[in-house]
């Protein structure tokens, strides 16, 4: 048996069906699926044997929390398929090779680890250097549009060896661009996608962790900061990372800037500022706190319909809190409490 074969045995396919209809087993066409999922499986086992996929369909949707977003959905099969290679190859071959502080989408990481990584960057800096410093935060111009089809094929075909695994990754990267923007773009919604772009940057990683030796630096996707006591050595580092995404065919936003480190900044939504005592204030950001209030009106409504069950709604109300408990929220909190008359926060 072929490493390729092995890679999609029916085990495997079986394991991605269970984590695809996870939190959609009441879908109508997860339903159908499973009425024949043997029968299915093997199916699309002996099309992907025989090269038999020779695309993707998307369906789309806009979402508007927390911003504006079209996200890009497959049908059930397709979401058994993208499981399958991530959770069996691109996860074990590609997390091994990502520098620690790439946070996002990670077993163990995503928005709580980085924000609490940041937090411990900012208290060791305090502690070698004091309050005097300078911070470098970065933005990149609509990444997930942007990403180069044939630079991230480039890439990838640097890591995987495997023929019939590569020509797989590249079929799935070509089935969709950016609508406006031939050979670009990656679909929100794939987990395959968010892999990829965690990828994509990996030389811009190392070239601020490595050749530049920035101890306290930590990226979340496209967002990333990187702390330092010379403004002049940021402003370096800036012109290095622009030159580094040039070769990428990316660019920095408007919200890459350099500030004093007791001026503060944003990162993934909480406002982040050094007091002289050493003492690290985070504040959720306005915008923040609207989505939050409108996240805990929606839950309740939902709840008092009968959408959702007490479980989900008290899950989803411990998550919140837990997101809260990352900055000075008290507030906030207490707001809620009072509004909803909530007793789980």
């Amino acid at each position: 048996m072929t490493h390729f074969e092995k890679l999609i045995s029916l085990e495997h396919l079986y394991q991605a069906h269970l984590k695809a209809k996870s939190g959609h087993r009441h879908k109508g066409e997860v339903i159908r699926y499973e009425v024949r999922l043997m029968e299915n499986l093997i199916r699309l086992r002996e099309k992907l044997l025989k090269n038999q996929i020779k695309t993707i369909h998307y369906y789309h949707f806009t979402i508007y929390d927390p911003k504006v977003r079209e996200i890009y959905a497959t049908n059930y099969e397709t979401r058994i398929l993208l499981h399958c290679l991530c959770d069996n190859y691109l996860i074990p071959l590609l997390s091994k090779r990502l520098i620690y502080d790439n946070a996002a989408c990670q077993k163990g990481k995503g928005t709580h680890f980085a924000l609490k990584r940041f937090s411990y960057f900012i208290n060791q800096y305090f502690k070698r250097n004091g309050y005097n410093g300078y911070i470098l935060k970065c933005d990149i111009s609509k990444y997930f549009d942007s990403i180069n089809h044939q630079i991230l094929k480039e890439k990838l075909s640097q890591v995987v060896k495997e023929h019939q695994v590569r020509l797989l990754l590249e079929m799935i990267i070509d089935s969709y661009h950016t609508p406006d923007k031939a050979g670009c773009g990656l679909p929100l919604g794939n987990q395959t996608s968010q892999w990829f772009a965690l990828f994509y940057l990996d030389r811009v990683d190392r070239l601020i962790k490595e050749q530049y030796q920035i101890k306290f630096y930590i990226r979340y996707m496209d967002d990333f900061v990187m702390i330092h006591q010379d403004k002049q050595v940021l402003s370096k580092m800036w012109q290095s990372i622009e030159l580094e995404l040039e070769k990428e065919q990316l660019t920095l936003n408007s919200k890459t800037q350099i500030t004093k480190l007791t001026q503060g900044v944003t990162f993934l939504g909480f406002r982040f500022i050094l007091k002289p005592s050493g003492k690290i204030i985070k504040r959720m950001r306005g915008q923040s706190k609207i989505r939050m209030n409108q996240r805990v009106k929606r839950v309740c409504q939902d709840f008092e319909q009968g959408i959702i069950s007490f479980e989900q709604f008290q899950s989803t109300m411990m998550s919140y809190k837990g997101h809260l408990k990352h900055g000075t929220a008290n507030r906030l909190v207490q707001k809620i409490q009072q509004i909803y008359h909530l007793h789980l926060f």
